[in-house]
């Protein structure tokens, strides 16, 4: 058996040991007594720039692909919005920050507009409107001690760059990695934590190999694959340039936020298909930069590989990454950045050949997935309240990855507004539990962040899908921000280091039910 067979099966092993029925929350959690947090664990919110931002077009801001898909396309959203003003926080950043100080936040997490600060997307040009906005924020925040971690690619390529290819163009490595340059110079003497990339996935499968997210090119199993292989060297480049020039005086780390969720299956069989599906949908990122080995995971590189071949291709659509790359990119991030949300089922029998498109990359994997019995709750369906697969999930990257640091980056729940929103308290009750559960067991998890601080602009959902703990009056002039029920539980576990399942805010469940 060769090396990489070896490090399949020992990978399937585990998987199999670890993963059972998914079930619902009545069932997963019987305990009600407090349960503590370890000694130095840090909280935070998230945020991303064109989501909260607005000024689109103000103080020298260049295009970026989302405000040329929103205002090219607006039927692409499911409301018809945009982000031009959205929380409006490029004016309201001093309240944004009291909000921070109302949850008593250990940190901050938000990102740097590429064509805000970079307006003709390249280093030769910096708008200094843009540079004093973020230093303005970051200042802010350390004259209350709120950290900022830094993600330098939250989704907004300048359009410039798109027009000649984006993420699929090699030479996005060079443009990716100046920017993050820049940023390092200009804000590393006070950023001691730097994310590359947020959700990498996303970027390349939902952006260019289908029409889900900008820019929107639906060239599946081909332009997904080269992004793919393109921001795994453009964020490895960045990393190596922290690491070499500015991490010696600035003493700072740098990582990458993957976004994971978890693929479990209901019936044996289909325990292949749930490993497979792992591995195309998050280790595609994850497996070449902890594994051992390096590269893309074995059972993607043998299936996109078989695949090819019987589609008539000459090569595998997979870009091969050859030993120096490979050299290159392990290795590359000093903590496991993790965004989850919820978790599938899969299944793969004969009924899903030709479900998908080929070539795509659902082709390639081959698998259909399906929520289980009373995984919806509330009246949103953009995510699911399986709690059980965060603690799978986190449970694996320790198994599969030599228990790696993780900052849980993102972690939160949608609904469709308004103050009082238990099912939101309820997900986070039971999603930090299973988090705490993994923890008990160790896995080194080192940090939480609720996604998000504010109701925002949550791309082709619009304004339609609320995930914020503080709700955002859109129809205001000034966007006022209000705290919801969530927040007050999360302001209380931050401050108490403590889960209380029983703990409620009675006196502002009383206005809420006053007022709403």
């Amino acid at each position: 058996m060769r090396p990489v067979e070896m490090c399949s099966h020992t990978s399937l092993l585990l998987f199999v040991i670890l993963n059972v029925v998914l079930v619902n929350s009545s069932k997963y959690q019987n305990q009600r007594s407090p349960r503590k947090f370890p000694v130095g664990f840090r909280f935070g919110t998230a945020t991303a720039a064109y989501q909260v931002e607005g000024a689109w077009n103000e103080d020298g801001k260049t295009e970026s692909i989302w405000d040329y898909l929103t205002h090219t396309n607006s039927s692409a959203i499911r409301d018809g919005s945009n982000g031009d003003i959205a929380a409006d926080s490029y004016h309201l950043y001093k309240r944004d920050v009291e909000m921070m100080r109302e949850l008593g936040l250990d940190y901050y997490r938000f990102s740097l507009s590429w064509p805000r600060i970079l307006p003709t997307a390249f280093p030769d040009k910096i708008n200094e409107a843009g540079v004093k906005y973020y230093n303005n924020l970051i200042d802010e925040m350390l004259k209350y001690n709120i950290e900022p971690i830094v993600t330098i690619y939250h989704w907004d390529l300048p359009q410039k760059l798109q027009k000649m290819g984006g993420w699929s163009n090699p030479y996005i490595i060079d443009w990716y990695s100046d920017f993050a340059r820049v940023c390092f110079k200009l804000f590393g003497h006070k950023v001691k934590k730097w994310i590359t990339i947020n959700e990498p996935a996303q970027i390349c499968d939902f952006g260019y190999g289908r029409d889900l997210l900008a820019p929107m090119l639906q060239i599946p199993g081909v332009a997904d694959y080269l992004c793919a292989r393109n921001l795994l060297l453009a964020h490895a480049k960045a990393y190596h340039i922290y690491d070499k020039e500015f991490r010696p005086k600035q003493n700072g780390a740098i990582f990458i936020t993957l976004s994971a969720q978890f693929y479990s299956y209901e019936f044996g069989k289909y325990k292949e298909a749930a490993l497979e599906a792992n591995d195309f949908n998050w280790a595609i990122y994850s497996y070449p930069i902890f594994s051992k080995t390096g590269d893309f995971p074995p059972s993607m590189k043998k299936r996109v590989a078989r695949k090819s071949a019987e589609q008539g291709f000459f090569r595998s659509r997979l870009p091969e990454l050859n030993p120096e790359e490979i050299a290159f990119i392990k290795g590359t991030s000093d903590y496991f950045g993790l965004n989850h949300y919820f978790s599938f089922y899969v299944y793969r029998n004969d009924s899903v050949n030709g479900m998908f498109e080929t070539p795509s990359t659902d082709d390639d994997l081959g698998v259909a997935t399906y929520f289980g019995e009373g995984w919806q709750i509330g009246e949103s369906n953009a995510t699911m309240f399986v709690p059980k697969g965060f603690y799978y999930l986190l449970t694996k990257i320790r198994n599969d990855y030599n228990n790696p640091p993780v900052l849980v980056t993102e972690n939160g729940f949608a609904t469709r507004g308004g103050l009082r929103d238990d099912d939101r308290v309820t997900y986070y009750r039971y999603y930090i539990s299973a988090m705490l559960d993994a923890i008990a067991e160790g896995s080194d998890i080192r940090a939480y962040t609720a996604w998000s601080m504010m109701d925002n602009f949550e791309w082709a959902a619009g304004y339609t899908e609320r995930f914020g703990l503080y709700e955002v009056d859109f129809s205001s002039p000034n966007r006022t921000r209000t705290p919801r029920k969530s927040a007050f539980i999360y302001k209380q576990i931050v401050r108490t280091r403590e889960l209380d399942w029983d703990y409620e805010p009675e006196s502002y469940v009383m206005t809420i039910d006053k007022g709403h």
